[in-house]
């Protein structure tokens, strides 16, 4: 399996690294939208209800936290080459709603973590 490299290819990964048992005991049911800027962006949706998750194109629904960033952020947040709070306390990434961010971003495998294991 190729590298997600592209921030849309990382985004659209997220169906592969989601963990089910995880979202269950966190009870997570959350809409997050993804506002990436960038060629290798894009606008996307991420839901996760009932230890299922959905990734769509596109801004559905209404999200408990949307995230905004230019593309080369957050690939190299994703991929662990850049500090995320330094990230966010710099401007270069924005959350409307950390506590929520916190709680989804903890039912996935990190990208470096996933793919150095296979």
């Amino acid at each position: 399996m190729d590298k997600p490299q592209a921030a849309k290819e990382i985004i659209l990964s997220l169906t592969e690294r989601f963990q089910q048992d995880k979202s269950e005991e966190a009870g997570l049911s959350t809409r997050i939208h993804f506002k990436i800027e960038g060629h290798r962006g894009g606008e996307f949706t991420v839901r996760v209800k009932d230890r299922e998750i959905e990734v769509k194109e596109g801004l559905h629904g209404e999200p408990l936290c949307i995230v905004k960033a230019r593309d080369e952020v957050y690939e190299n947040i994703e991929w662990g080459r850049e500090n995320p709070q330094m990230a966010l306390l710099f401007g270069k990434i924005t959350l409307s709603n950390i506590p929520e961010i916190l709680k989804f971003t903890a039912v996935f495998c990190s990208l470096k973590r996933f793919y150095e294991s296979e």
